[in-house]
């Protein structure tokens, strides 16, 4: 060993979790590892990995892929790491620790990253088997485990873990049950009426919720049966998953005679020291400016102020943003600053839409120039902006309601772009990564996409919450350079949706997994599986449900999940014409099914009630009577809505009825980025609305007029016009070359409206294509427009004949038995599902 080598200080860090590997990282970024001696040791059998994406290793995520750096990386930077290793005390007067109580290891600086571990409410029964904590590799494994014996489980707490471990085990078809003390889920997040309304959602979804409820016991033999409350009520179960918050792993600290937070915590100053010279304490298990940080973004910020001590730099925590947006089950939700409005003195606007779940809250000052905060729910797209408006103070319009409706991409009055934000806006919280450095590795690096800018400065690596404005950012820098923008589809496929559709094609290809061998990399994740299987859909017109990728509810079963966990049955009625004779098979299949049925706006029958394994035997009743699957489910051809035209309208000019169901006849079945609805009028009095629809036929003296991208809903678009006073066999052949036009170009998820709005030339330039044939592919456009009307089954029918499928119609995958936890109360002459206490 060399001189230089024998004196160097030595680091021991203590704790290899996410906070503990970036400390690492920012040694190794410093160089300082080469200045220091630098010892890691773990108590858990592997390096680092990425804890706040625990949720996706249940669902499959191998755990390589979430392993932030290999025993390979700490060699290779002159670090050692010693995992499966438990420290058991510190003697700070020697500066040293003991390693399994005997193996005395010596420091000249010592990092308490000890993390945190699931906080265990003190109740009796804790210790039954099939109780779980939701915090390790280890706890999902044991979870995973005991899935296949359950049936109805309960998560206790109702925060941001607590919701991702109910996703988890609804999607592994276990009854699930959300017990939560406070009266709303996330009451750290979201006011009352913004939990209320996030509630709502996650009823919807076929989660129990339990709110404002204190557990006192578990109970059970050899295994938990029941959770007990301290009203006398209970509520039996065979699994229960503990994610009821965290508690510091102080205990080191506790025993050497360290200074503690009043709730525990190693505290520390700004400087990240705690009592005892030459220790500092980072991350979750660190008291710190009166709290525990429980987020990665403080926690990271700790790591960097520790290494910039040891540079000689000054450098201080001071708190963080504790700004949060996720996607839960089936929603999405956002807060951000002062999100429920404590702040003296502020205003609070609000905006909810009881039809849609949208729920919005913005809190401004009280002189209305600055925005203090809000909650986002259902409908989050302006979170980034919003966000980063807040952070950086910037002035808001004299009429703030207007934050309340959209105002992404600087519409709505909000008249900003990302590009304005200042150059020291920080837009990675985890990573500490500002606008202006982004920018600069654009600029620097070339990056095209997303990746490229993760790899460049680990912006998006973290939460991965910054990930849309990074993409707008991208878009926006590659925009102001004169460059092509391409968007491609998730980190998995270095494509386009429009280029993936092609390669499909071309290729021939037929299943995901075939794509993903081809052309992407990885195993896939939430975004492109059931895009892909989206894709293959339209494509081929082969049935959905032969995808094994699908992770969308409703394309899994065929049909639309309702409130209480059943299913809606709308079988295709073709221009609203129905027989009697039909009319009365609904009524019969409705009462013997005990279905509530309702009339749609789409002049159709909605069957409501059933439960998954009725199903196929409700479609197969119907099949026999002459009826097909309405697509109701899809991202597909709904209807196509009629007046009674010509045939009975003294103001009728043309057969509208006759036109709408060959329309409807044509295009069942057909896949698109989004729902697509149609209308036909027999005049212009428009009773059929079919200027509200993706695209609608209306009847003139000299034909029809041909308008599209209209559509209802949140944000009412009329569709626009173009083509006039044509024939039948026109109007069709424009509607094919339009239709896969669409499906061929526009981004995932996208309506019609919206596609139009973004496509460069606008209407003008769809009238080009469709009608002027300028891309020379309107030929082409029909032949594979027929390719797919020849290909259509009913997916119904497909399912009711093929027994392979017909078995993935179970309410439970290790039994036959029935959900008779379903119950309903009377609605007039009908029912509906009741209400949950």
């Amino acid at each position: 060993m060399s001189t230089s080598e024998s004196i160097k200080k030595k680091i021991v860090v203590v704790g290899n979790g996410m906070t503990g590997y970036k400390f690492c990282e920012k040694l190794v970024e410093s160089k300082l590892n080469s200045v220091f001696e630098v010892l890691v040791f773990g108590e858990e059998p592997r390096p680092a990995y990425d804890r706040v994406h625990l949720t996706s290793y249940y669902t499959g995520t191998p755990l390589s892929e979430l392993t932030m750096a290999t025993c390979e990386w700490y060699a290779e930077n002159n670090i050692k790491l010693v995992t499966n290793s438990s420290v058991t005390s510190i003697e700070k007067d020697k500066k040293q620790i003991l390693i399994d109580s005997e193996i005395a290891v010596s420091y000249d600086i010592l990092v308490l990253a000890t993390g945190s571990s699931a906080f265990v409410p003190p109740v009796a029964g804790v210790d039954l088997p099939g109780v779980f904590v939701y915090r390790s590799i280890e706890d999902i494994d044991k979870i995973k485990a005991a899935i296949p014996n359950s049936k109805k489980g309960a998560v206790i707490g109702g925060g941001l873990l607590g919701l991702e471990a109910a996703k988890a085990l609804l999607d592994d078809g276990i009854e699930t049950a959300i017990v939560e003390r406070f009266n709303w889920p996330m009451g750290r997040q979201l006011d009352k009426a913004g939990g209320a309304v996030l509630t709502k959602k996650l009823e919807e979804q076929n989660l129990e919720m339990i709110l404002g409820k204190n557990t006192v016991s578990f109970t059970g033999g050899d295994r938990v049966d029941k959770i007990n409350f301290d009203d006398n009520t209970s509520i039996d179960v065979d699994l229960i998953v503990i994610s009821a918050g965290i508690k510091a792993r102080d205990e080191l600290a506790r025993m050497a005679g360290l200074k503690l937070g009043p709730m525990g915590g190693i505290s520390v100053n700004e400087k990240m020291e705690t009592s005892h010279e030459a220790i500092y304490a980072i991350g979750e298990c660190a008291f710190s400016q009166g709290m525990i940080w429980g987020l990665v973004a403080p926690c990271y910020q700790m790591a960097e102020v520790v290494v910039e001590q040891l540079k000689g730099n000054e450098a201080s925590f001071l708190g963080a943003d504790l700004s949060t947006k996720l996607k839960l089950i089936g929603t999405e939700v956002a807060s951000f600053g002062d999100a429920t409005g404590v702040t003296a003195n502020c205003l609070s606007l609000v905006s909810q839409n009881a039809l849609t779940g949208v729920y919005k809250r913005i809190n401004v000052s009280e002189d209305g120039k600055h925005l203090l905060g809000g909650i986002l729910i259902g409908d989050v797209s302006d979170y980034n902006i919003l966000h980063q408006t807040y952070k950086n103070k910037l002035k808001i319009p004299e009429n703030p309601e207007i934050l309340l409706y959209s105002v992404k991409g600087g519409g709505g009055g909000l008249q900003i772009s990302v590009l304005d934000l200042p150059d020291d806006a920080i837009i990675c919280s985890c990573e500490g990564v500002s606008k202006g450095r982004i920018i600069e590795n654009i600029k620097k690096f070339d990056i095209q996409n997303i990746v490229g800018i993760k790899k460049s400065c680990k912006a998006g690596t973290g939460c991965g919450g910054c990930v849309p404005m990074l993409d707008d950012l991208l878009t926006a820098q590659l925009k102001a350079d004169g460059k092509e923008v391409k968007k491609v589809i998730c980190e998995h496929f270095n494509f386009t949706r429009q280029e993936l559709f092609d390669l499909i094609k071309v290729e021939k290809i037929k299943t995901y997994d075939e794509l993903l061998q081809k052309y992407g990399k990885g195993y896939g994740c939430e975004i492109c599986k059931p895009l892909s299987a989206s894709l293959l859909a339209s494509a081929w017109n082969d049935v959905i449900t032969k995808q094994s990728t699908i992770q969308d509810t409703n394309d899994r079963y065929l049909a639309n999940i309702q409130r209480g966990g059943t299913y809606s049955v709308v079988p295709r009625i073709a221009g609203g014409e129905i027989s009697a004779q039909k009319l009365q098979v609904i009524g019969r299949v409705a009462e013997k099914y005990k279905l509530y049925t309702k009339i749609t706006g789409g002049q159709r029958i909605d069957l409501f009630g059933a439960r998954i394994d009725e199903l196929p035997d409700i479609w197969e009743e119907l099949i026999d009577e002459g009826f097909e699957s309405g697509h109701a489910y899809g991202k597909s051809l709904r209807t196509v809505k009629s007046c009674v035209g010509s045939t009975w309208c003294r103001f009728g000019l043309h057969e509208s009825v006759s036109f709408a169901i060959e329309i409807e006849e044509r295009y069942k079945g057909f896949r698109a980025p989004h729902k697509l609805k149609g209308g036909v009028s027999g005049c212009v009095r428009e009773c059929a609305e079919a200027r509200g629809k993706d695209f609608g036929i209306i009847a003139t003296e000299k034909g029809w007029n041909l308008y599209v991208c209209g559509n209802g809903g949140v944000t009412p678009v009329h569709a626009q016009l173009l083509a006039s006073d044509i024939d039948n066999k026109t109007c069709i052949a424009y509607l094919d070359r339009f239709l896969m036009y669409y499906i061929k170009t526009a981004a995932p998820l996208t309506r019609t409206s919206k596609w139009l709005a973004a496509l460069e030339g606008g209407i003008e330039h769809v009238k080009d294509v469709v009608i002027n044939d300028s891309l020379g592919l309107a030929s082409q456009f029909e032949t594979e427009m027929k390719e797919l009307i020849a290909n259509y089954k009913c997916e119904w029918r497909e399912v009711v004949e093929n027994p392979e499928l017909r078995r993935k119609f179970k309410t439970f995958i290790n039994t036959d038995e029935v959900d008779n936890g379903i119950k309903f109360v009377p609605l007039r002459d009908q029912k509906m599902p009741k209400a949950w206490d």
